[in-house]
């Protein structure tokens, strides 16, 4: 498993307990509003700053369809 892929499935479990959903609710949700490739491909980004920074990110794509940034 690459490095990506292992930030990407901390980075879901993260959420899900932040959110106090279930992790296979957040995946689906991120799913169906086509989020989950553009999450894993901030990993550049998301990896290197503070995880609630990603979960602002997060909020506001599933929100509004846009980064926060």
């Amino acid at each position: 498993m690459t490095a990506e892929h292992e930030f990407y499935l901390y980075l879901l479990e993260c959420y899900a307990a932040y959110k106090n959903k279930p992790t296979g609710e957040v995946l689906e949700e991120w799913d169906l509003l086509n989020i989950s490739d553009f999450i894993f491909n901030m990993y550049e980004m998301y990896h290197s700053e503070s995880i609630e920074n990603a979960f602002k990110d997060i909020d506001n794509l599933i929100m509004t369809g846009k980064p926060a940034w």
